[in-house]
């Protein structure tokens, strides 16, 4: 068996080993290589990234979408858009979502709310929720946008991760009407069928 590279403390990485072992197809030698590239400047990094979301396992393309969240340039940003729309794992395409985010708000929030509103996979809907919502420079009229959706999703998961945001909306909205629409999209939540949602909604509307 091959062994996985090693990079020793204060050497920078062979970037021809790392290649060899991201594009072998094997998990378990590419997914170390993945990892050595925290090591390595961005422009040499992306290429490999990117090398590693065209590989068969979904693990190591999952991983290479979290490592160009970190290595930003414009090569990573269109693979990530490509991958977000088009990758058959929800895994990847959650992974994708979290990278995007971290290029700012702006820039990724229409790409993100239009895969929000395209993908029903629970996973990248909840990724998508979670990950602006940790912005703290988020617009609470996106995030309500979002959260209206959600709360109408057939999984229970979304619809509680909806219901959290509008409970964060009425906190933050100071009675606002963008708080009144989220307290009214609360209501109803107390008699869902799931009773995460329905605690979520209590939770939410004392909150107010």
């Amino acid at each position: 068996m091959a062994s996985s590279p090693q990079t020793p403390p204060g050497d920078a990485p062979d970037l021809d080993v790392l290649r060899e072992a991201i594009g072998s197809g094997d998990p378990t030698r590419a997914m170390p290589a993945l990892t050595q590239l925290r090591f390595c400047s961005d422009e040499q990094a992306v290429p490999l990234l990117v090398l590693g979301t065209q590989q068969q396992a979904f693990l190591v393309r999952s991983l290479s979408c979290s490592g160009l969240g970190y290595k930003r340039t414009e090569q990573g940003w269109a693979v990530l858009e490509t991958l977000l729309g088009s990758d058959e794992d929800a895994n990847v395409r959650a992974e994708a979502a979290n990278a995007l985010v971290s290029y700012g708000v702006e820039r990724s929030w229409p790409l993100l709310r239009a895969a929000f509103a395209a993908d029903d996979a629970w996973l990248v809907r909840c990724s998508i929720l979670s990950g602006l919502a940790e912005q703290a420079q988020i617009n609470l009229a996106w995030l309500l946008e979002l959260a209206e959706i959600a709360v109408a999703d057939g999984d229970g998961t979304v619809r509680v991760s909806g219901a959290e945001i509008l409970g964060r909306i009425v906190r933050e909205s100071q009675g606002g009407p963008i708080g009144e629409r989220a307290r009214a999209l609360l209501q109803p939540l107390q008699q869902d069928q799931d009773h995460r949602v329905v605690a979520a909604a209590l939770n939410g509307l004392q909150g107010g």
